[in-house]
């Protein structure tokens, strides 16, 4: 089973940075052909895709961020980043890494999420 471990979360103000890291334990190999998601939720709602990357390293962001967020990987040491910047209020949530495919919203299994809170 491919387990994640999401970390970097933290309190930031409206307009800062953070770097969220993804580290997954599976096979060098393993890691490299799978497809992964960062996903969010915040209180009160449902959680929602935020960003992929491909085995082959294509992206796809949802609208919300896109232009601020960048979702990058770095197969040697099985991890995937996502870097967010200009970070508005209304990206506070628990963030969460997961591998992507369509039927994610039925996925029974999710990490402790890391915490992203962004002050006004």
């Amino acid at each position: 089973q491919v387990q994640f471990v999401e970390s970097g979360g933290g309190l930031v103000q409206a307009g800062g940075s953070l770097r969220l890291s993804c580290a997954a334990s599976v096979s060098t190999v393993t890691f490299s052909i799978i497809d992964i998601g960062w996903y969010r939720q915040a209180p009160g709602k449902q959680r929602e895709l935020v960003a992929t990357i491909s085995s082959g390293r294509r992206t796809n962001y949802a609208e919300s961020v896109k232009g601020r967020f960048t979702i990058s990987r770095e197969n040697a040491n099985n991890t995937v980043y996502l870097q967010m910047n200009s970070l508005e209020v209304e990206d506070t949530a628990v963030y969460y890494c997961n591998r992507w495919t369509t039927s994610w919203r039925s996925y029974a299994y999710w990490g402790q999420g890391t915490k992203v809170t962004v002050s006004s």
